[in-house]
């Protein structure tokens, strides 16, 4: 069963939407409830093996950066006036979702994934190789797979459509589609956000070597940080003590389970294959480890 096919966990709130990992419920007028699922998705394909526990992981990485980040931007935790406790009043349905979903304000999301590249990997570094650069920006002849770019950079993507694929764009294209100024706002807290996480889990032996931010608009027109933030599902995360450049580095995400189905005889279009009870278990030790490392003390 696909992920929009699929019923609803919840039953005593209206769903509203359906993504690849998140589902979203309606509270009230101003706030929605968004419980993190265990599915995976992999080349914009969900997966039909669930990773156990992962929904609990992501929530508690992203609520960890909402904290730390809050100095930067405003994000849709702050000021939601409702507890979980009040959204899900029912304590069986409460206990089906306690440690995946946050109450969080609603937000009109920007039609933008923001990404920050500070190492040259995936689609980045196969612009690189066709074009010399990335999302039109030029970058140093002969630089390797993985290596760290001299400076992190904004490249902007189109969000798409569940099951269809984000494309990688132009800044001057994400000027045009949500006016220069905002879009200059969206590419400098997304440049901030990743330098000082970075840093933070530098720090603890990991590198940050890219990561996709997700923004919306308050009732004020504030420009306010929303949906996830620097987790293993929406970044890369590496070792430092196996990071290599001009070599694919292992991963504390869901590259793992990508450079899995890379290789299988698979063309990265539904129905997705199933993963193997050896592929599930490594990926659930991953993520938690990434959790532990990036949170502790």
């Amino acid at each position: 069963m696909s992920a929009s096919a699929a019923p609803p966990e919840l039953h005593s709130l209206p769903l509203l939407y359906r993504g690849k990992v998140r589902d979203l419920y309606a509270v009230d007028d101003r706030h929605l409830l968004i419980v993190a699922s265990d599915r995976l998705s992999a080349f914009d394909v969900i997966l039909p093996t669930a990773i156990p526990g992962k929904g609990a992981v992501l929530t508690a990485v992203a609520n960890f950066w909402f904290a730390r980040t809050r100095h930067i931007v405003p994000n849709h935790l702050q000021r939601a006036e409702k507890t979980l406790e009040q959204a899900l009043p029912d304590p069986a349905e409460r206990a089906k979702v306690a440690d995946r979903a946050v109450v969080a304000r609603k937000l009109r999301g920007l039609p933008v994934e923001a990404i920050v590249r500070g190492y040259l990997i995936g689609s980045g570094w196969r612009d690189y190789q066709r074009s010399g650069g990335v999302c039109g920006i030029r970058l140093p002849v002969g630089l390797r797979l993985a290596e760290r770019l001299p400076e992190p950079l904004f490249t902007p993507s189109t969000k798409a459509a569940l099951g269809a694929h984000d494309e990688n764009v132009s800044f001057a294209r994400i000027a045009t589609a949500i006016g220069l100024d905002r879009a200059e706002r969206v590419r400098d807290l997304s440049l901030r956000l990743y330098r000082e996480a970075a840093d933070h889990a530098l720090a603890r032996g990991i590198i940050i070597a890219d990561t996709k931010f997700e923004f919306g608009l308050d009732e004020h027109g504030q420009v306010v940080l929303m949906d996830e933030a620097l987790t293993p599902d929406s970044s890369r995360f590496w070792p430092v003590d196996q990071y290599q450049p001009g070599v694919n580095p292992p991963s504390f995400d869901k590259q793992f389970v990508r450079d899995y189905l890379e290789t299988l005889d698979w063309d990265k279009r539904p129905p997705g294959p199933q993963l193997p009870p050896e592929i599930v278990e490594r990926t659930v030790a991953k993520y938690r480890e990434a959790l532990e490392r990036l949170t502790a003390g």
